[in-house]
């Protein structure tokens, strides 16, 4: 079984198929690679064959990428060197593509080479579209729901097989910027108007045929490769591409803050690349790409946000020997924020939703949301009067219980109070069938708790999604004491239906993403009290990569959610609730009414139309500002370690089954650190005995939140990493 076939038409065009078997989706290997050098060969060498068009077996697609067993293989291959290792496969690499490039023609004429084409059916992301670049013509099926692009950077890489090199050279550094530095994929048509392809048809591998028979020596060659080249927008040390670069880097260092190492090594290889010819700049890739590589941040994010990502997605953790529980009929219980949204998700699944609210107002209220979403798309041509005809019909907006009678699944989106719910949960299962799966969405309230109000406790679970619903790519699912494996396996069918990232947790207050966050958002609050200034704060955690600060994070929240979750934490733990300051901060401000955004009013003034106009300085009247403020590096580490020990906790207790749902949740659910992998990665990265030494250190210095926890202490003691102890490779062996 190969990955490349070849097979020459009576026209003499070899038309090479990539189609790896057992794959929906092509993606490359080292049998591929060598395949298609060797496949490549031919064409170049046999006299009979006029051109090639490089084309996929798998139907609306060309190729998702590489096989990142191919990485690891390289490294492998070098023994006690792997960035030698690295860079010779990256160089292999290379030196196919320019093969592929150069395609026989002769080095001083730059003549008698044969036309070599690209005939994509559809996707093509990463290697799937630095191999097209290669060739001299892209041509992409006219199909809507192909996506073109190299999102390699959204997993901590950077393209190192040519296309970071070809795409500047051919499109100038800022056209090619979105497609390098965020990762864009575009429709097919937007594609070709931005450059990146040449093409869009009905069908490719004809027009493709067409043009290899009827494409001349000036077809082929690459503005690159011609005398007089110059680089679009202009190269560095023009005064135009100059102001290009300076920009660039004022760009990502302000969109990164320095903390995400690719985008930083992918700047340094466009810049020094377009300094040098195409050749040497194809090396200066290659030794930038091996020195992302070997990068352990670019390990923790390949892990974590694609390896992890999509075995969690695939059902990593499903229950074995459950039958197939996709929703047919789903029944939402109120038509709030949060209702709404899990409604317009689900009906975007196609799934059938009766949605559910004391009055017909509030009822209908929630289905508008879903058509506002749409009429949004239409207007941006994303979407279209049909999709969102079809969406709405599936919702059923009313009062009325008894229209819940033909559910598979009831998730309960009501006020988050337990005496509301419990009387909701019983009203809702004297309708339901009795096999009914029944979801609370609480973000607080423990399920096992929850579940007393069920008469079928087997059947209740979590389902806590985060808000914005059709924004936020996390669902985590929560079981209960008694929760059977049926409803989770209900649970996770139906977050794959929807085309989100579920992780399963234990009961525990606050779950696993809150009891990290809290700390995070009280921590902040913390450091004011104690006079430091907020702007100090926020930086700090953005210099660590997280989106926003815990300050400015609590107001987006909202400053009396925090107060209502203290004094009910504190309500259910009694004298063990660990008072803080930050309390005294957020009951201060909610008594000023300074509730944050939602008020226009909170740790930031904002302007009318809600836009922040700076911190707000009343808060130093009651807390002043100290007269030395804090070192960076110990806010950093506050901040960091506040989190990562809930989670240390969350495993060691339990709550975590798989530190995979660990780093992942972290991730996708509050935007921990991404750079880092993740709490356990990134434990991994600093090494457990340096975590526990730098607990100790901040125990003594700031309190008993940072004391490091049991199981932390053991692994140090023993040099232990948690992907080495708890991994899925640990656990298989």
């Amino acid at each position: 079984m190969t990955d490349f076939t070849i097979k020459t038409d009576a026209d003499g065009v070899a038309i090479i198929t990539w189609d790896v078997p057992g794959k929906s989706m092509n993606v490359m290997s080292i049998e591929g690679l060598s395949e298609l050098d060797s496949i490549i060969d031919t064409v170049l060498s046999d006299d009979a064959i006029k051109g090639a068009v490089i084309t996929s077996g798998k139907d609306g697609s060309f190729a998702g990428g590489m096989d990142l067993n191919l990485l690891a293989k390289m490294r492998e291959d070098a023994g006690d060197d792997p960035a030698q290792g690295l860079f010779d496969g990256t160089m292999k690499m290379h030196a196919l593509l320019r093969k592929i490039e150069r395609a026989g023609m002769d080095a001083k004429t730059n003549k008698g080479g044969k036309p070599i084409a690209s005939a994509l059916p559809g996707t093509a992301a990463g290697i799937g579209l630095e191999l097209p670049l290669a060739t001299h013509r892209i041509f992409v099926a006219d199909n809507p729901k192909a996506r073109i692009g190299l999102p390699e950077i959204m997993v901590g890489i950077f393209p190192g097989a040519g296309g970071t090199t070809r795409l500047t050279r051919k499109l100038g550094a800022m056209a090619a910027s979105p497609f390098l530095l965020e990762g864009k994929m575009v429709a097919p048509a937007a594609a070709k108007s931005a450059g990146l392809i040449d093409e869009v048809v009905a069908d490719p591998v004809a027009a493709a045929k067409e043009w290899v028979l009827n494409a001349k020596d000036a077809d082929i060659l690459k503005p690159w490769d011609a005398k007089g080249y110059k680089m679009p927008g202009g190269a560095p040390y023009h005064p135009a591409g100059f102001m290009t670069f300076v920009g660039a880097n004022a760009m990502v260092n302000g969109k990164t803050k320095g903390a995400f190492p690719a985008a930083k090594a992918l700047l340094s290889a466009v810049y020094e690349g377009s300094l040098v010819p195409f050749d040497t700049a194809l090396k200066i890739e290659a030794r930038w790409f091996t020195n992302i590589l070997l990068n352990p941040s670019s390990s923790a994010m390949i892990r974590s946000l694609f390896l992890n990502k999509e075995a969690l997605e695939k059902g990593a953790v499903r229950p074995e020997g459950v039958a197939d529980q996709r929703v047919k009929k789903l029944g939402v219980l109120g038509a709030g924020m949060m209702g709404a949204g899990i409604t317009l998700v689900s009906v975007q699944a196609g799934i059938e939703v009766v949605l559910i609210d004391q009055t017909q107002e509030a009822a209908d209220k929630g289905k508008a949301y879903s058509a506002s979403f749409f009429d949004k798309g239409i207007a941006r041509k994303k979407s279209t009067e049909e999709k969102k005809t079809a969406a709405l019909d599936l919702i059923t907006a009313t009062t009325d219980l008894d229209a819940l009678k033909g559910c598979d699944l009831i998730i309960e989106a009501v006020f988050e109070d337990p005496t509301v719910k419990a009387e909701m949960t019983k009203r809702v299962e004297a309708v339901i069938p009795e096999d009914c799966i029944f979801a609370s969405n609480t973000s607080t309230l423990p399920i096992t708790e929850l579940a007393k109000a069920s008469s079928r406790a087997d059947q209740f679970i979590g389902i806590h999604f985060f808000s914005p619903v059709e924004k936020m790519a996390l669902v985590e699912i929560i079981k209960g004491a008694e929760t059977g494996d049926r409803a989770v396996a209900k649970s996770l069918d139906y977050v794959r239906q929807i085309r989100k990232t579920p992780i399963v947790v234990n009961d525990a207050r606050f779950f696993y993403a809150n009891r990290c966050i809290i700390p995070y958002a009280n921590e902040g609050a913390r450091m004011i009290t104690e006079g430091a200034a907020p702007q100090l704060v926020d930086h700090a955690a953005q210099l660590l990569g997280f989106p926003v600060g815990p300050v400015q994070l609590t107001d987006e929240t909202s400053i009396d959610l925090g107060a209502k979750i203290a004094r009910a934490t504190k309500a259910a733990m009694g004298n063990a609730y660990p008072a803080s300051q930050a309390d005294d901060l957020i009951f201060w401000m909610e008594d000023l009414g300074r509730l944050g955004r939602k008020a226009n009013a909170g740790f930031f003034d904002y302007d009318e139309k809600g836009k922040r106009q700076g911190y707000w300085k009343g808060m130093h009247d009651k807390f002043p500002l100290a007269d030395e403020q804090p070192d960076l590096r110990d806010v950093q580490d506050r901040l960091m370690f506040v989190q990562v020990l809930e989670a240390v906790r969350a495993l060691e207790e339990g709550v975590l089954e798989d530190i995979r749902e660990g780093d992942v949740g972290a991730i996708l659910g509050w935007g921990f650190a991404p750079w880092s992998g993740g709490p356990f990665s990134w434990l991994d990265i600093i090494g457990t005995p340096y975590a526990a030494e730098r607990c100790d250190q901040l125990e003594a210095k700031f309190g008993e939140r940072f004391k490091c926890p049991d199981l932390l202490r053991e692994m140090a003691e023993k040099n232990q990493s948690f992907y080495g102890r708890f991994g899925p490779d640990a656990k298989a062996a």
